[in-house]
């Protein structure tokens, strides 16, 4: 053991100081990279931030980000006064040679998911525009980003480019493609191009076309249990057999996956704040998920909802960036990082799908809009989104913390929670047998939106708890609303 933990002591880490990328993020990508190749083996102690700072001539605050951010992600363990040493429940081996994609036999008898619940039962769309606390989705503007949308919109409708007499590229304009591009490489470590990015109209539309490329008549997915709602209601709308697959506190159990379903074609996965739960896919699970999708042909559908808003540290690397198979599909929005009224999201696509997903995506409504996308092109590439991001994450973070005291100054004695680290929803769970949806129904009596989320369960047993949005409401909102909750809780 004291040979194997010496290694990394040896180990060439080097850093470019002409390059463009932050020096933590060049120690951090090195020693990932090293890490996942096995060139630096589990259990193998890392040299301790100050040696390695004076090694690489820079600053000690670089190295100890770089060692905080693969900590947060799981590559490394460690203890104050003990050293850093890398994860010892890293899957051997991963990021070597890619294994043979086994052919695939359909099973002798298929039989089908649990019985779901009825979309009707789980979507109420009279609800998701209403605007009373605490409904999830909603997001804040301030001051400065309407300003700066007002003065970017007059611009653009005074230019008014021949492109918007037109129709136009259906996968988007490269100027939006390019800063997505650009935006996702340095905050969420996703590998991609322009030519990979699809501009969509947000995350359910791409979960939709998804479904609709794969081909073949056999639709076995995964999906999460509990899970998005919305997700698995277009995933049954579509024809596909939905299985179920249970959450524990380190994410979606895969081993549990491969036993109901192990010939599913995808799996729909919400891996860095999980919906609704908000637990992160622990890193064995995700390097796990990644060889199951790698050896069976299937694909993973990354819903990385959110990412933008983490509280505690840096976001997490996304599981995309880890996927040497090409078998990940990533989507996101910028409906929850602006406003759900913009319209506008993105899938990554490996280069194999991208031709058939720009058809689907041309067939369902021809095109995003071009004056929109020229808006926001011109709001990333001139720093207005980083500065709006930075400016939300304090607000949103603020207005956790207020409803996280609150209700456990209100209605501690009822239920239990812990602010989430990332995301714009909290979950409250409920003391003494209380009935999730009892508390949901006579909260609106009150006027205050809350989600059962007993409700987004299927097969795995229910725990009975409330969800929050938070970020779309003012903290001068937030105590009155929990006031009124409480009412809920004396009937």
């Amino acid at each position: 053991m004291k040979n194997r933990q010496g290694w990394a002591d040896l180990y060439a880490f080097r850093v470019d100081r002409k390059g463009d990328a932050p020096l933590f993020r060049q120690i951090y990508a090195q020693m990932r990279a090293a890490i996942l190749s096995r060139a630096l083996r589990a259990g193998a102690k890392l040299p301790s931030s100050r040696e390695l700072a004076v090694r690489l001539a820079v600053s000690r605050t670089a190295v100890v980000a770089a060692y905080e951010q693969l900590l947060a992600e799981g590559y490394v363990t460690g203890k104050t006064g003990a050293g850093t040493y890398i994860a010892a429940d890293l899957p051997e081996p991963f990021a070597g040679a890619r294994p043979r994609q086994k052919k695939r036999t359909p099973p002798a008898g298929k039989a089908r998911a649990p019985s779901a619940q009825p979309a009707r039962e789980v979507m109420d769309v009279t609800v998701h525009s209403d605007n009373r606390p605490f409904n999830p989705g909603r997001t804040l503007v301030d001051a400065r980003t309407v300003a700066l949308w007002r003065k970017l919109t007059a611009r653009s409708l005074r230019s008014f480019n021949p492109e918007h007499l037109g129709y136009c590229d259906p996968q988007g304009t490269i100027a939006l493609r390019s800063n997505v591009c650009d935006y996702l490489r340095a905050a969420r470590a996703v590998r991609c191009d322009p030519e990979q990015v699809v501009i969509t109209a947000g995350t359910q539309q791409a979960i939709d076309i998804v479904i609709r490329i794969l081909g073949g008549p056999d639709k076995d997915v995964w999906v999460e249990d509990p899970g998005y709602p919305l997700t698995h209601a277009a995933l049954m709308a579509a024809g596909a057999t939905v299985h179920p697959v249970p959450v524990d506190d380190k994410g979606i159990n895969v081993k549990a996956g491969k036993r109901l379903a192990p010939h599913a074609r995808a799996a729909f996965v919400t891996p860095s704040h999980q919906f609704p739960t908000g637990v992160q896919l622990a890193m064995p699970r995700r390097l796990e998920l990644l060889a199951w999708a790698r050896e069976a042909g299937a694909w993973i559908v990354e819903d990385d909802y959110a990412s933008e808003f983490r509280y505690g540290g840096r976001p997490l690397a996304s599981l995309q960036g880890l996927d040497d198979g090409e078998r990940v599909v990533y989507i996101g929005t910028l409906n929850k990082a602006l406003f759900p009224g913009l319209r506008l999201g993105y899938a990554v696509l490996p280069p194999s799908l991208v031709r058939a997903f720009v058809t689907a995506r041309y067939l369902m409504d021809r095109q995003p809009s071009t004056l929109c996308q020229s808006i926001v092109a011109d709001f990333m590439e001139e720093g207005h989104f980083a500065a709006h991001i930075r400016r939300m994450r304090a607000a949103y973070q603020d207005q956790r913390d207020t409803l996280v005291a609150a209700l456990r100054r209100r209605l501690g004695d009822h239920l239990s929670v812990d602010p989430p680290d990332q995301g714009m929803h909290l979950v409250a769970y409920l003391r003494r047998g209380l009935s999730d949806r009892v508390i949901e129904r006579a909260a609106r009596e009150q006027g205050v939106i809350v989600k059962a989320m007993s409700r987004m369960y299927v097969a795995a047993p229910a725990r009975s708890a409330l969800m929050f949005g938070f970020s779309g409401y003012p903290r001068q909102t937030i105590g009155p609303a929990i006031a009124r909750l409480a009412k809920a809780f004396e009937k």
